[in-house]
């Protein structure tokens, strides 16, 4: 009987999947990230992202927030600052702190009043973002060419 061993069964190789699917990402407030973010799990940002934010999954921008970069996810609920393309495949909420300079493509949309938007908006289709969002990596939550200060 040893107490050490190599041990690779499947649901070892299940658990690390399942752990990756249920990350959140987190900028704090205060926090300035230079660089693209892909992941599989949530993503909040309350401080300010210079680069592409990618997620499987839900992307939350809180109040005063700020992304210069593309936004490509699932859903997303926008109370801060965007500069740049917005592709969410199913469900875009603006609240009424939103601002969006740049277009948008997502399948439904909720704007809130108050909220700005400057650009073009494509939407009630999956608007070919599942393509996009297959490319994400599954195995493991990454990021690239990061800077943070």
């Amino acid at each position: 009987m040893a107490v050490f061993g190599n041990n690779t069964s499947k649901d070892t190789k299940t658990n690390i999947s399942s752990d990756a699917t249920n990350s959140n990402t987190l900028i704090g407030k205060g926090a300035h990230f230079e660089g693209n973010i892909e992941t599989i799990g949530n993503v909040r940002v309350e401080g300010r992202i210079i680069g592409n934010t990618k997620s499987k999954a839900k992307i939350v921008l809180g109040e005063g927030s700020y992304i210069d970069g593309s936004i490509l996810a699932q859903n997303a609920e926008i109370s801060g600052e965007v500069k740049g393309q917005v592709d969410i495949s199913e469900l875009l909420i603006l609240k009424s702190t939103a601002i969006i300079n740049g277009d948008i493509n997502c399948g439904k949309l909720i704007v809130e009043t108050g909220a700005v938007f400057n650009g073009s908006c494509r939407m009630g289709s999956q608007v070919n973002l599942e393509t996009k969002l297959q490319g994400t990596k599954t195995h493991e939550n990454s990021t690239e060419t990061a800077k943070i200060s």
